[in-house]
């Protein structure tokens, strides 16, 4: 039998390494980091390309302070535009700039291509398939997101 305190390190190292990889090679095509993308790929599937920012934060399962602070940065790149939604003050909205389109489109062919190279390639359609099918039962066994489980 195999051991699954092995097979979880082995795991940690390949995603650990697999996403540094991934994460320095799109960097180095795009400016873009993964956090960026990840954000820009969320906004501009959203109606409008606009979101509430909490909407967003759920969607992702960020901390409050990561996406604060994520944004910021985002912002003073001109790839993202904060700005009060007019139906209640409180809330803050995110938009997709035309400059964040513009890097996503960029960015997201490269990224396509390089995750294909280090992740699908190395892999048979056979595993792919057991990988997607292990993961969303995992996923399933994990319940809701946590910012959905305690509203924060």
């Amino acid at each position: 039998m195999t051991d699954p305190n092995a097979t979880w390190r082995t795991y940690e190292r390949m995603r650990i390494r697999l996403s540094a990889r991934i994460g320095r090679e799109l960097t180095r095509a795009s400016g873009l980091s993964e956090a960026d993308l990840e954000v820009l790929t969320a906004l501009s599937s959203a109606p409008q390309q606009t979101v509430q920012a909490l909407t967003l934060r759920c969607a992702m399962d960020w901390e409050k302070s990561r996406l604060s602070h994520q944004l910021k940065r985002m912002e003073q790149r001109g790839l993202i535009a904060r700005g009060v939604c007019t139906e209640d003050g409180r809330a803050a909205i995110v938009g997709l700039t035309e400059t964040g389109r513009c890097a996503l489109a960029a960015a997201t062919h490269q990224y396509s291509a390089t995750v294909r190279r280090w992740f699908a390639d190395a892999l048979t359609d056979q595993q792919l398939t057991q990988l997607d099918d292990i993961s969303r039962a995992i996923l399933a066994g994990l319940g809701p997101t946590r910012h959905s489980e305690y509203g924060d």
